[in-house]
């Protein structure tokens, strides 16, 4: 299904395209970080949080950096500002997401996707904030092309319900399950598909979470699963409690997922964990791949 959508918005993408003129239109991947941060800010060429940045990952790669602490709203524009530099005019993005940066997307579309845009030059100032066009035209929302979401954070963590992470940290507070999903409407994504990749390598210390985990998020949260607060998913072996289904169905004992978001894998060898550790490990090794194939 993946395959065949991309496909669609590729065309209408480039038809698009060529009425706004194709020789001044440029695709790029945008990836934005999750909790503890690590990029400098305003820095798009800084990929200190994933690792190496001469590692492949999508056309024309930025990395989107926020401070990973603050709350979501405290750290919008960030986003918001490399969505106006590199999503509008003639240039589209694919978007890639770790973590809490599924809230960061999630929350910009919801919230500020049917907003009037100024059309930006993409050549970014050193506070990551860039120039109208020429021809200082508009547009409503962003030109992105789909999100691809690594242990996506935007249903909370049990972790931070119980205090297991830092409580000093105002994210945090916004990583509790119940202010998560209550935050924003995690239906209106304006029509951009989240592609979800949940990791199930979970570990002792991580019972907290209900169902399969990666040690961060549970499949409830990863698994982009809709509703007012979380539930116990797991892969197909476990008899415990409901699966986590693959694509857009419903979830087994009906639960839904939020409106636009499939789960493109689901963790059943129970290999990867949520960590980049500096090298694009973890659940984001299977978004990076995606990305290097897909992201053109």
């Amino acid at each position: 299904m993946k395959l065949s959508m991309r496909t669609v918005l590729a065309f209408a993408g480039a038809a698009a395209l060529c009425l706004a003129g194709a020789a001044l239109a440029t695709n790029y991947s945008l990836w934005i970080n999750g909790r503890t941060g690590g990029g400098v800010i305003g820095n798009y060429a800084d990929f200190s949080y994933w690792g190496p940045a001469t590692t492949e990952a999508g056309i024309n790669k930025k990395a989107v950096n926020w401070d990973g602490r603050s709350r979501i709203s405290d750290q919008n524009h960030l986003v918001r500002n490399a969505l106006d530099c590199y999503c509008t005019g003639p240039n589209w993005c694919y978007v890639a997401v770790h973590s809490a940066g599924n809230m960061m997307i999630g929350y910009a579309l919801s919230m500020y996707g049917g907003t009037t845009r100024s059309k930006k030059n993409p050549v970014p100032d050193s506070t990551g904030v860039c120039s109208n066009s020429s021809d200082g035209g508009t547009q409503v929302g962003w030109n992105i092309k789909w999100v691809d979401v690594a242990g996506g954070a935007a249903g909370g963590s049990e972790l931070a319900d119980l205090g297991d992470w830092a409580v000093s940290e105002p994210l945090v507070s916004d990583l509790k399950t119940a202010t998560a999903r209550a935050m924003y409407d995690h239906n209106n994504t304006r029509s951009k598909w989240f592609y979800m990749y949940a990791g199930a390598k979970g570990t002792v210390y991580s019972g907290a979470l209900p169902g399969q985990d990666d040690e961060a998020v549970a499949y409830h949260s990863s698994g982009g699963v809709s509703g007012s607060s979380g539930g116990s998913y797991c892969n197909p072996s476990d008899w415990l409690c409901n699966d986590l289904t693959l694509g857009t169905a419903a979830n087994q004992g009906g639960r839904a997922k939020w409106s636009y978001h499939s789960v493109m894998f689901r963790d059943d060898s129970e290999t990867y964990n949520h960590y980049a550790n500096g090298n694009w490990g973890g659940i984001v090794s299977k978004v990076r791949a995606d990305m290097v194939a897909n992201a053109r």
